[in-house]
């Protein structure tokens, strides 16, 4: 498949301590599915300078699009800004529409814009703001790498401004057939028609359900009529 790539940094002590659960990585892989661009890794690290510069220029290297999510508040362990900005060796300071936002926003909610909050309005020289509509607070994008709020809402609200500006592909699609065999009985012969399509994709997920063992066998690509015809073979094979 031709379609372009995408990486998911999750950046957040809270997130390896199990305090909060990730659900940003759900959300995006469904949206850069129906917008036609493969996740193709996904990575939580620590809120540490170092793992987040290191983890940006690996995946920004590898990949046509990084999305981060996590660590961009007004507190002192928000350091996802900071650890952009080195990782593409460019300055960061308060930018001024970013504080034009800001104020503006707490202006109207009748609360102090104070340093605490001021922080939010510090961007990497060379970005671009990504629109906040649920907490004002703005995201960037610099080079490939697009810098997200961490709260489910605000995230989801972000990847919402920033996929119509990114060129996608063909929709991934997918269909599946479920088979009330374990993945040793079907193994072989799935292989043999995976290995007779290599335009797509696919893939067995075993289940257990109600004492009962199966496999879900997913066939995925861009192209309806090959999935289809696929689909066919599958279940011949496993009638």
């Amino acid at each position: 498949m031709s379609n372009p790539t995408a990486a998911m940094l999750v950046i957040g002590d809270e997130i390896l301590s199990g305090r909060t659960r990730d659900s940003n990585t759900h959300f995006l892989a469904g949206e850069l599915t129906r917008h036609g661009i493969r996740l193709m890794e996904a990575r939580v690290v620590s809120d540490e300078m170092e793992a987040i510069i290191a983890a940006v220029r690996a995946l920004s290297t590898r990949f046509d699009h990084v999305f981060t999510s996590g660590g961009i508040g007004p507190t002192h362990d928000d350091i996802t800004a900071d650890a952009i900005a080195a990782a593409f060796e460019t300055p960061i300071t308060h930018r001024a529409d970013a504080m034009a936002l800001l104020q503006a926003h707490y202006d109207r909610s009748g609360m102090e814009f104070n340093a605490a909050r001021q922080r939010m309005a510090r961007i990497p020289d060379g970005a671009t703001l990504i629109d906040n509509p649920i907490s004002t607070a703005p995201g960037f994008s610099i080079g490939n790498v697009h810098v997200m709020a961490g709260v489910p809402r605000v995230f989801e609200a972000m990847v919402a401004s920033v996929l119509p500006s990114l060129t996608g592909g063909d929709p991934l699609l997918s269909q599946s057939l479920r088979v009330d065999r374990g993945e040793g009985d079907v193994a072989t012969p799935f292989a043999a028609l995976a290995a007779e399509f290599p335009d797509l994709t696919m893939g067995s997920y075993p289940f257990n359900q109600n004492g009962a063992f199966g496999t879900n066998l997913v066939v995925r690509g861009t192209d309806p009529g090959r999935i289809d015809a696929a689909m066919v073979r599958l279940a011949v094979l496993f009638a």
